[in-house]
């Protein structure tokens, strides 16, 4: 309810300043289990609308991975002192601010030095992988990216949960201005939003998305990162009516002015440049391309414990 109060007043910006004065403090939280015995622990990110501790999602995740791992250390991620901030981080924080306080926050946790998984839920998926190639240390083993938009969104078609208020003012934003520097730095999906109708524009000024997937300044260290994986899993929905286009999933996009038509990983710049390894590791079938026939993050228990489980288990 305060979030969208703060909406519906039009000075979500006095909010997020409020919360990166807390953030500079060194704030970053988190929720873990125990580490008793067995497979390598196990990071989550959730995804835009979510928190860490949602008993309908991450928490029954949490469930389902102590239920079918030896007691594996699991640390879900949380940004803020509560779950109010951590889900309005979600849309409001600087994705680049998460991804150092996360670095920092990994880095110094114990349980976590010898290597752990990571498993992104939607956009979780893509921040994640912005761990994997800025950083290393602690390794991470397998990347699973559930539904991450890792070449980026084109619209937001339908919202998660009661964030409709919430989305809709993101969209306003996103027509006023996706790539103004203003809403660059002050809306999570912005720093991923990728109109192909404005690459130029989108290359030059995404603070985010762009700079991950090598499109600006070259970075040698993002692909010698990401290769230091084992393994890249990416789930798509095929009913997704969250992500636009869905192929994002699976790194495809719109080609260039053209929304009618999508370009599949294989055949885009980013892989037959090999930008960031992809190349590699697919000819080495270190990419998984899992789908799952349903709408976004809508998998069964079972399907994650058939797909999913057997990349946590050493």
């Amino acid at each position: 309810m305060r979030v969208c109060l703060l909406l519906c007043r039009h000075v979500f910006y006095v909010y997020d300043i409020n919360i990166q004065e807390k953030q500079q403090n060194k704030k970053v939280f988190c929720n873990h289990a125990i580490l008793i015995s067995g497979s390598p622990p196990i990071v989550l990110w959730h995804g835009m609308g979510d928190s860490c501790c949602n008993p309908l999602s991450l928490g029954t995740i949490i469930k389902l991975l102590k239920r079918q791992l030896p007691g594996p250390y699991i640390l879900s991620l949380r940004i803020g002192s509560n779950i109010v901030e951590d889900t309005s981080n979600g849309f409001f924080m600087n994705v680049n601010h998460q991804i150092d306080y996360v670095c920092k926050l990994l880095n110094s946790d114990e349980n976590l030095s010898q290597g752990y998984h990571a498993i992104g839920f939607s956009q979780g998926g893509q921040f994640l992988r912005a761990i994997a190639q800025r950083c290393p240390n602690p390794p991470m083993l397998n990347l699973i990216s559930i539904g991450g938009q890792h070449q980026g969104v084109f619209g937001f078609p339908h919202c998660p949960g009661d964030n409709e208020t919430i989305c809709n003012y993101i969209r306003d934003l996103l027509r006023f201005g996706a790539y103004e520097s203003f809403v660059q730095n002050h809306l999570v999906q912005a720093e991923y939003w990728h109109d192909p109708h404005k690459e130029t524009t989108y290359r030059k000024a995404s603070i985010f998305l762009a700079d991950i997937n090598q499109e600006q300044t070259f970075n040698e260290a993002y692909k010698t990162n990401l290769l230091k994986i084992r393994n890249l899993i990416l789930v798509k929905f095929l009913r997704d009516t969250m992500v636009t286009p869905h192929e994002s999933e699976h790194f495809g996009f719109y080609e260039e002015n053209n929304t009618s038509k999508i370009i599949p990983l294989r055949e885009s710049s980013l892989y037959l440049n090999d930008l960031l390894g992809l190349k590699i590791m697919d000819e080495q079938s270190r990419i998984k391309f899992l789908e799952s026939d349903t709408d976004h993050l809508q998998f069964t228990d079972q399907w994650f414990i058939d797909n999913i489980i057997p990349y946590l288990q050493d």
